[in-house]
């Protein structure tokens, strides 16, 4: 019976750190197939142009997705020139782009990309009816089901234009004739070289290094994939941050379950080691022993793991484009290299989280063979002591620093630090605060008739270590998600209610199934609208450009004039910098800014004035930003008075709605990266729960059963197993919820200073409670389903 009950053992720890790798192992091996897979790739309307010259792209700081300074006119009409002169070129095509958004049954459609239609030879697409177009046509998708000489209203940057479709192509996209796609374009960035049969393309690049000299550069093969456009490149980018941190959390989770089920297997099964102890085994046998258990089941369920994120990795790249963390076309790649990292990882997981338990089993002494009785005394290590002190104190301070802020500091980063300091010191001396929590919350049961209460009060009691393995992955997953949860859904209500402050209007014309606002939706409507874009300094550098009115922008709310006056906006030559654009290169009014547009001329601004808490850098006449910059469309307009109806592709709405509504996009996917992390460590709680209870159950069998044999039904054992994990689940939500919400109530109180308004503090309390509830029905099951066999057996006797 006793090697049984130490068989069970032993499986239970075993199953367990399986579990937990398993899991851990997939999701990371499915999230470095993912990362492998997520690089740029060539654009399919580019992909039949072999050899492409591009202007100089600088170096950008991860996040930064600014453009690069397009070619001037001149430059681009003479590189065409001579790059057609190149032997084996049949065409040099400038890479012309602009807004144009047919309207099909009333509505925008989709496709929003408009091209000349010599750039139809980059893909190549072809005619599939009809002709190419010419004054007053257009060629389209012949997935838009319009026949050729159909009229069709298109929507432009200034408005909407009838056309009469001339013919259909096979690819997306809407096509002009080459003289009104550059009256309608910006700048040029790329020209690509259309060889012609049997042309030798090593040749040809050669030949358009020497011709573009330092003026461009030449990409051939992949290296055509930094044509990809920016927002694909910044969905890429916000893809890999979610994947990295979902690998990351999975990693550290996993080591810390895995060294907890190794630690509660080892505590569990001290009378084997002392017994081990007792008939001459060393302290480092007994270590070895236990890093080879582990590493045998780290093997084993690493290689399950990553061979069932192989096969869940299309899934996950699907998931991915339709939550709009990778663009479109984004598939995950088999590759071993990615599958070889994961594995290798998993088994220093592994490694590490069976470290600390392997040196408690060595220390274990041989006379603990002879205890008859297991009681949870042991001291908690000094190291414990000192590193969760040291924990809690780090995260006051940071608190206090939070606290302090006046909304000139960086404040959520400490707000951060300081409830993830205080929950990790509260996971370490565990072991010390759950007994005293303990009896003020089970105070009640005392003063009750039955035996439960007082059974379970106890069993919690005496059974330190074990409440806490079970309360420490709840108090970290309700305390991670009150913080994380609480933070995104306060910043997002606090950046709505600043928006809506700040907005002196009666209504705002906002996009309807469009990306941007055209300037006749929005004097149709009785409004102006400010345009973002960027402008370029002498030696390429990005600056974002805002063109607006005084008028516009007392509407906005930004009008904190630091010196000179808003009436520079009324002058063409004339600009306001922002205070920061202003300090760091010397700028004051009178100074003069030498700038690039977006259609690549140039002109040197007069500075005439500085703006404090500017939304850009630069900001400038809206008409002179309108001359050079034909394809930017508006975000939004205001309306002092009663609106009239919009143009196509707009609507009207109230200034709350609209504060509500401005980041919607981002909102939502900054809610879906955050739902993902707290499913993920919900997951890992659960899995940590679960595996604790099943291992206590093995441990706790005799108990049960003298329990049963006392006069206890098996009802009344399994209820009052079900309630001690009630108590352990509520201990470990109350520690998570009172920890986080000092944190959140010091973050809010800066981010209401920052924002000069009274932000409120908003948690999603019901997805909390479903999180409590799920740790709950999971600690309840798996303690009831594990304590079963032993009323059972004791039944039987």
């Amino acid at each position: 019976m006793m090697a049984l009950a130490t068989l069970r053992e032993r499986w239970a720890s075993f199953a367990g750190g399986f579990a937990v790798l398993l899991l851990g192992m997939t999701m990371v091996s499915m999230s470095a197939l993912a990362l492998a897979s997520a690089g740029a790739r060539v654009p399919d309307r580019l992909a039949g142009a072999p050899v492409f010259v591009t202007v100089p792209m600088a170096e950008r700081g991860d996040g930064n997705f600014a453009p690069d300074r397009p070619w001037p006119p001149r430059t681009v009409a003479s590189l065409r020139e001579r790059l057609a002169a190149i032997p084996g070129v049949a065409h040099a095509v400038a890479d012309r782009t602009f807004y144009a958004q047919p309207v099909v049954a009333g509505r925008p459609v989709a496709q929003e990309r408009g091209y000349a239609w010599s750039a139809a030879r980059l893909a190549p697409y072809r005619l599939t009816a009809g002709a190419a177009p010419g004054d007053g046509e257009v060629a389209l998708d012949r997935s838009l089901g319009l026949a050729p000489g159909t009229p069709v209203p298109v929507l432009t940057v200034h408005g909407p234009v009838t056309y009469i479709v001339s013919g259909t192509v096979d690819g997306p996209g809407v096509y002009l004739g080459d003289a009104e796609a550059e009256r309608l374009s910006a700048g040029v960035r790329a020209i690509g070289l259309v060889t012609g049969p049997g042309a030798d393309t090593g040749a040809v690049a050669a030949a358009a290094r020497t011709v573009a000299g330092t003026a461009g550069v030449v990409r051939t093969g992949q290296e055509r994939a930094v044509l990809e456009p920016r927002d694909h490149e910044r969905t890429r980018w916000i893809g890999a941050q979610v994947l990295t941190g979902m690998t990351a959390l999975s990693a550290f989770t996993s080591v810390l379950v895995v060294g907890s089920a190794f630690a509660v297997g080892v505590a569990q099964r001290r009378r084997e080691f002392g017994l081990l102890r007792a008939v001459g085994a060393t302290p480092r046998q007994v270590r070895r022993m236990v890093y080879g258990e582990a590493l045998a089941v780290g093997v084993t369920a690493t290689a399950a793991g990553v061979a069932a994120g192989a096969l869940l990795g299309p899934v996950l790249g699907d998931v991915l484009v339709t939550a709009g963390f990778e663009p479109p076309g984004f598939t995950v790649r088999l590759s071993p290299a990615p599958l070889a990292a994961s594995f290798a990882a998993g088994v220093l997981v592994t490694l590490a989280g069976v470290g600390t338990a392997s040196r408690r089993a060595a220390r274990v002494r041989p006379l603990e063979a002879l205890r008859e009785a297991e009681v949870d005394d042991r001291p908690l290590p000094r190291v414990r002591w000192v590193t969760g002190a040291a924990c809690c104190a780090l995260g006051l301070v940071a608190a206090a620093g939070a606290a302090r802020s006046g909304g000139s500091d960086p404040f959520v980063m400490p707000g951060l630090v300081a409830a993830m300091g205080v929950m990790a010191g509260l996971a370490l001396l565990s072991p010390a605060v759950v007994p005293p929590v303990t009896r003020l919350v089970t105070w009640p049961l005392t003063r009750g008739r039955g035996a439960t209460g007082m059974l379970v009060r106890q069993n919690a009691l005496t059974a330190v270590r074990r409440t806490a393995a079970t309360a420490t992955p709840v108090l970290l997953t309700v305390g991670c998600a009150v913080l994380i949860t609480g933070l995104v859904q306060t910043t997002a209500a606090g950046f709505a209610l600043a928006r809506a402050t700040a907005v002196r209007a009666g209504a705002v014309i906002v996009p309807d199934g469009t990306p941007g606002l055209t300037d006749a939706a929005a004097s149709a409507a009785g409004a102006r609208s400010s345009l973002f874009t960027a402008l370029y300094d002498a030696g390429g550098t990005p600056l974002s450009a805002i063109g607006a009115t005084p008028e516009l922008l007392e509407r906005a709310g930004d009008t904190r004039v630091v010196s000179g006056s808003l009436d520079a906006l009324r002058r063409a030559d004339q600009i306001l910098v922002a205070g920061w654009l202003a300090a760091g290169r010397g700028l004051r009014p009178g100074s003069v800014l030498p700038v690039t547009f977006e259609d690549g001329t140039s002109a040197s601004l007069t500075v005439g004035g500085v703006l404090g808490g500017a939304d850009a850098d630069v900001l400038l006449s809206r008409d002179l930003l309108r001359r050079h910059d034909p394809v930017v469309l508006a975000a939004q307009a205001y309306v002092t008075g009663t609106p009239a109806p919009p143009g196509p592709g707009a609507r009207v709405t109230g200034v709350a709605a609209y504060a509500a509504e401005a980041d919607a996009e981002e909102d939502r996917l900054v809610w879906i990266a955050t739902l993902l992390l707290v499913a993920v460590s919900t997951v890992y709680a659960g899995v940590a729960i679960v595996n604790t209870m099943v291992m206590s159950a093995a441990g706790r069998a005799r108990d049960l059963t003298v329990l049963r044999l006392s006069g206890a039904s098996g009802r009344q054992v399994l209820t009052t197993v079900a309630a001690e994990s009630a108590l352990v689940v509520t201990l470990g939500t109350a520690l998570g919820v009172l920890v986080a919400l000092p944190a959140l109530h010091g973050v809010r109180r800066a981010f209401a200073t920052a924002m000069r308004a009274d932000v409120p503090l908003v948690i999603p309390w019901p997805l909390i409670g479903t999180l409590a509830a799920a740790c709950l029905f999971l600690a309840a099951c798996a303690a009831v389903l594990a304590a079963r066999p032993a009323t059972r057996h004791a039944a039987g006797r």
